[in-house]
């Protein structure tokens, strides 16, 4: 949909699917910043930037709705209903990465996995590699983990 330094000229809504926010650092790994799923708003940070900061880099098959900038912006003032529905998803979203950097800050995977789990439920089966990346871990690092868990 969009690469880093692209100028912005639309808003997203992800429909189906996921789309994530990546940024490529110097090493050529890839740094996911956030991932938008059904319901969400994609790079709506971007609405007051000149250009976008990532790429936008879909994780399965998505549908994703886009509308102008112009229109966004003009739809926020004239449906009040709207803005606040985008404030709430912003403070939620807010909520979720302060949790997310303490877990980060967390040397042990023992911890970071326990943080992580007093906050989530455990993932169905297949989607622990999910769970490897937002602690910020290899995923068999995490697997090393779960299976010293089991014994």
């Amino acid at each position: 949909m969009f690469h880093q330094a692209d100028q912005v000229r639309s808003m997203y809504l992800v429909r189906s699917g996921a789309v994530a926010l990546e940024r490529t650092l110097r090493d050529g790994v890839p740094l996911t910043l956030h991932v938008a799923t059904p319901g969400m708003a994609l790079a709506e940070a971007s609405l007051f930037a000149e250009t976008y900061h990532c790429d936008a880099v879909a994780r399965s098959d998505a549908e994703v709705a886009g509308l102008s900038r112009a229109k966004f912006l003009a739809a926020l003032r004239n449906r009040p209903e709207a803005a606040l529905s985008l404030i709430e998803s912003h403070a939620k979203e807010v909520q979720a990465q302060r949790a997310r950097i303490e877990i980060l800050r967390l040397k042990r995977v023992s911890d970071r996995l326990d943080a992580w789990l007093d906050l989530h439920r455990a993932p169905s089966k297949g989607a622990w590699i999910t769970v490897a990346e937002q602690i910020g871990v290899s995923p068999p690092a995490l697997y090393r983990e779960l299976a010293r868990r089991r014994n």
